[in-house]
């Protein structure tokens, strides 16, 4: 391990900071957890005395000279990239600034369709002309998975001239796709690659986890560090490879994207998040492995669930399919019945994100394994919601467009119709089941018969929605 790997320059700061026993007349207005009323927990006056402010020696995340710098120096040391940056919107703001950065109004881009509703709000921001490559749909675990090559190179004959292809691998599932010959074919256009890799910040330990996209040059990458790191919620990073893309422009947008009083607690749990990966050795690996099989082969002999195991799945998620006919979210209830909290559900699966333990770390592997066979008791009591037959939502053609321009439908009226009467309508809103925030039916899109059916069923059993306001009143809202 590279010697400097072992600092944290920010929680360092923040320390010299703390024990100073500085005397605070500026924001933020707690005081360094002085001032808190008696009915917040014991103990969270300890983390506010990390929450600070820019006062001299604590840097400034807009314009690091000092520990700030220096730990973003580390991050980019670690995962090999031109510059890295921290991010505390979590990675929707890196989504977004990547977008802006690299994309003007009228661009033609590319992006893969089962992306996360953040890139598609950039996409809107920057007023581009979005074309969306079809996934591969799993037929097994009814799942959407990635484009593959010859959707790109149909979509490419017809859009030689788009400046951006955007990615999300791995999915929300823990699937990667084949990404080197994909990028490969983009940079042969000369069209950067701007991959959601939300998922796989973990990914820089290598085996026996999957290659990151940064390995088969992807241009841009942004990780959710906090979805599989020891990171705080909405703790982020960008990291930037190559001159393809305007290195100062997505700077740009980063600062008028981000807050600018930026959380120091989340940029501390960023560093400490490099820290802890960098300081990974064989050792840690081994026992993590070890805890992940062990798990995972307990799972095995259960009856009533089957497992998702493929060479191309990131060995923390496990996705557990019931069988018998029943439904994810049966499944999802009885396991939190139990007091087990998955991460996801969707009508077939239910999604389980396992931690990314060091030698002498555990985790309650064994009661969890005694609380979900306890959940599948529970389930079998219950009647399937026999939802085995349900349409796929995977699209006929290679890619598709909107009907319309974002300018477009920024100037045109909107209404609420019948969802039973919306068919061959242009959609006005985003209708997105939530999790895992992919879009069923896009703002500017055409509703089809298919994409009605699916949502229909999704309704039924319960399925939770972001967009969509007045579906639980049978409408959608189109234009006129």
């Amino acid at each position: 391990m590279n010697l400097q790997q072992t600092r944290l320059p920010l929680y360092e700061a923040l320390e010299r900071h703390r024990i100073s026993d500085p005397i605070s007349f500026h924001v933020p207005g707690h005081k360094s957890g002085l001032i808190l009323s008696k009915e917040m927990p014991v103990g969270i006056n300890r983390l506010l005395e990390y929450d600070m402010t820019e006062v001299p020696g604590l840097d400034d995340l807009h314009h690091p000279e000092e520990a700030i710098y220096e730990a973003q120096q580390l991050l980019s040391d670690f995962y090999q990239s031109k510059k890295s940056y921290f991010l505390v919107n979590g990675s929707t703001v890196g989504n977004l600034a990547m977008i802006l950065g690299v994309c003007q109004e009228g661009d033609a881009v590319l992006v893969q369709r089962n992306c996360h509703k953040s890139i598609l709000h950039g996409l809107k921001l920057a007023k581009v002309d979005p074309v969306f490559l079809q996934p591969d749909i799993d037929r097994e675990w009814k799942m959407a998975g990635g484009i593959t090559l010859e959707s790109l190179q149909e979509t490419l004959s017809s859009y030689p001239d788009a400046k951006a292809l955007i990615i999300t691998s791995p999915n929300y599932y823990g699937k990667i796709q084949m990404l080197k010959p994909i990028i490969n074919l983009a940079h042969e256009y000369n069209i950067p690659v701007l991959v959601d890799e939300a998922h796989g910040a973990h990914f820089a330990l290598g085996h026996p986890f999957p290659a990151s996209a940064a390995q088969f040059g992807a241009d841009v990458v942004v990780h959710s560090a906090h979805k599989t790191l020891p990171a705080m919620t909405m703790g982020s990073y960008l990291h930037i490879y190559n001159d393809r893309v305007d290195e100062k422009k997505i700077e740009m947008y980063l600062q008028m994207l981000q807050s600018s009083s930026p959380s120091y607690p989340i940029m501390m749990s960023l560093d400490h998040a490099r820290h802890y990966l960098a300081s990974f050795n064989e050792e840690d690996i081994l026992h993590a492995l070890k805890e992940l099989d062990a798990f995972k082969d307990k799972l095995r002999s259960m009856s009533g669930i089957k497992m998702l195991e493929e060479r191309n799945v990131d060995p923390l998620k496990v996705t557990l399919q019931p069988l018998d006919g029943y439904s994810g979210f049966q499944l999802l209830d009885a396991l939190q019945e139990e007091g087990v909290y998955a991460e996801l559900a969707d009508p077939y699966n239910v999604l389980l994100i396992l931690p990314l333990l060091k030698k002498g770390q555990s985790f309650p592997y064994v009661t969890a394994i005694q609380k979900i066979s306890l959940a599948l008791e529970r389930l079998r009591d219950r009647h399937p919601a026999a939802i085995k037959e349900m349409p796929s939502y995977q699209l006929n053609n290679h890619y598709t467009k909107l009907e319309y321009s974002f300018k477009e439908m920024g100037n045109k009226k909107k209404v609420p119709i019948s969802i039973v009467e919306s068919a061959g309508r242009v959609c006005a809103e985003m209708i997105i089941p939530y999790p895992p925030g992919i879009p069923l039916i896009m703002d500017g899109e055409i509703i089809t018969n298919k994409a009605l059916s699916y949502l229909r069923e999704l309704i039924i059993l319960g399925t939770r929605f972001h967009g969509g306001s007045s579906l639980q009143e049978g409408k959608l809202w189109v234009y006129e």
